[in-house]
């Protein structure tokens, strides 16, 4: 089986089942998915409701040209677009977050007719493109620790900001600071420029509300979905207000993508967002994210080696101290040998964890347990 191409790191685990929060191996061992995948089963691993959606459907209609719509594209649009309080707006439909993103942005520049951007540093915005690239023509890039005086910033030619309510593509779980956040986005809507949100991996429920940038006191232009969208199948979304759409429509935009408002996609989004409604998965991730962070919070206490810990609904981190003589390569290593996905990132020293919003609380107070025993 060495047939793949390895564009990054891949481990020697063959998994060939899986249900809610559950991995099982081909060996019949089962482990915990800390991770959600890559974020993406925010409902769970082979949620029912979604199977069942995918058997009707695939049987019905999966793939259509470009040029035709379907009914659950319209009933998805308009459940996004009220969710987001963007009333008479327009989605679009794509495969995955980076897409997404990387059409926000295409947006935001034929909207403006600016070519300058703002994101955070070390932001994971898109796999290509503009958004993926940020070449420092096209992009200011702050660093949230040390951000620039407001009034320092070039509005006149700052097509938008596009904000990244998890912070720095989530591998260091940074949460952007409040009051410099709100007036940057002030700034740049009064001098012409738009809030473009990229609520790929924060979306959908997993820092305790809608999404992420509700955290903060501002309404963007456009948002990008992905990941948590599907439930693990491809699909994203970007939502724009109405006077967006409008200019875009007047300026006869074109962007044609060959799974653009599929109707087995849409299908899919619109029971992932039935299922959260449904099973008030919004008040479980904030609920389950606090006992996780006070999790945390203790372990922090009692060892030395932890820097800090963070978090956000079910959008959790621990740092370790860089001197501590702890590879978090390592720990990742022995969790996963103890049964558990987690994420990690050697950069930064951290252990990260966003499990699907439906994992139970004593599954989290037993892995608390696992990573305490391993640290002591």
């Amino acid at each position: 089986m060495d047939n793949i191409l390895k564009c990054h790191e891949v481990l020697n685990n063959t998994f060939v089942k899986a249900d809610n929060c559950y991995l099982y191996d081909d060996e019949g061992n089962r482990f915990v998915d800390l991770e959600s995948g890559i974020w993406c089963t925010s409902i769970g691993h082979c949620h029912p409701r979604v199977n069942r959606v995918f058997e009707t459907q695939a049987n019905k209609l999966v793939h259509l040209g470009t040029r035709f719509l379907n009914a659950f594209a319209h009933q998805a649009a308009e459940r996004i677009l009220n969710q987001n309080g963007m009333p008479g707006g327009k989605c679009v439909f794509l495969s995955s977050g980076s897409e997404a993103v990387e059409l926000g942005v295409k947006i935001a520049q034929a909207y403006t007719q600016r070519p300058l951007c703002i994101s955070s540093s070390n932001a994971h915005l898109a796999s290509y493109g503009s958004a993926g690239t940020q070449r420092s023509d096209e992009w200011i890039q702050i660093d949230w620790n040390n951000p620039p005086p407001l009034q320092a910033l070039p509005y006149e030619k700052i097509g938008a900001l596009v904000f990244e309510p998890g912070g720095s593509g989530v591998s260091f779980v940074h949460f952007p600071p409040t009051t410099y956040v709100e007036n940057l986005a002030e700034n740049v809507k009064q001098h012409g420029g738009i809030i473009v949100v990229n609520e790929v991996t924060t979306g959908m429920g997993r820092t305790g509300k809608w999404f992420g940038y509700q955290h903060y006191d501002l309404q963007p232009d456009v948002v990008a979905l992905g990941k948590g969208l599907g439930a693990g199948y491809p699909v994203s979304a970007v939502a724009m207000k109405r006077e967006v759409a409008d200019k875009l429509e007047s300026q006869a935009f074109t962007y044609v993508q060959s799974h653009q408002n599929d109707p087995l996609g849409c299908a899919v989004a619109n029971e992932v967002l039935s299922v959260i409604k449904d099973e008030k998965l919004i008040e479980r991730s904030a609920t389950l994210g606090a006992v996780f962070l006070d999790g945390l919070r203790k372990i922090e206490k009692r060892f030395d080696i932890v820097k800090n810990t963070r978090g956000r609904g079910l959008l959790l981190a621990i740092e370790f101290h860089p001197d501590a003589r702890l590879s978090v390569t390592n720990l990742h290593r022995t969790l996963l040998e103890k049964g558990y996905l987690v994420g990690y990132y050697p950069k930064g020293n951290i252990l990260r964890f966003s499990p699907p919003l439906t994992i139970n609380e004593p599954e989290i107070e037993k892995f608390l347990l696992c990573l305490e025993s391993l640290l002591a």
